[in-house]
């Protein structure tokens, strides 16, 4: 019913949807607040998640350059092994190429271990980072989702009279009676 006396107020007017300042002054502060909003939460989170990836990158360079130093070590030993062995007959040389199958399998898983604990720190990094993300929707739907019972419930209250709250009153405790006996 309200809706038709809108309409019929409306076409009084010669508009349908009015743009008076209220409205546009309304509409702008809620384009501010969402700016701010924005910006206060990219300030609050960026840094956080920037710190933790800086982290993360630091402690995986510092694998990835103790794995080099392991392999180098490794290197240097094959290196020692061949001046040492140099001069030995061909058995020497069969422990020679040993050690130095081994030493390179050796830097190899080194290196191979530091690439997949750094993938895997990499993937629990992302993974941390898509749950917070989600977790901030959550969030940002709930807390709209409130606002929006909040307004509606404001709007409400001031467009009914005493009248129309006293005769729904009534109607809802008729309605809560009848369910009762019925059950």
């Amino acid at each position: 019913m309200n809706f038709t006396i809108l309409l019929a107020q409306a076409a009084v007017e010669d508009r349908l949807f009015g743009l008076d300042s209220q409205t546009l002054i309304g509409a702008l502060i809620q384009f501010v607040n969402a700016l701010i909003l924005t910006g206060a939460l990219s300030f609050i989170l960026y840094k956080p998640v920037k710190e933790y990836m800086e982290k993360r990158s630091l402690k995986i360079k510092g694998q990835m350059e103790d794995a080099e130093k392991a392999k180098q070590k490794a290197e240097a030993l094959v290196a020692e092994f061949e001046a040492r062995l140099k001069d030995i007959d061909d058995e020497a040389e069969k422990i020679l190429e040993d050690a130095r199958l081994k030493a390179a399998e050796e830097g190899r898983a080194i290196v191979e271990n530091a690439k997949h604990e750094a993938e895997a720190i990499l993937k629990r990094a992302q993974e941390k980072i898509e749950f917070d993300k989600i977790k901030l929707r959550e969030e940002s739907r709930l807390y709209i989702i409130e606002l929006a019972v909040n307004l509606a419930q404001k709007y409400i209250e001031s467009s009914i009279d005493d009248n129309a709250k006293e005769q729904l009153f009534e109607e809802a405790i008729s309605k809560l009676e009848l369910s009762k006996w019925q059950s």
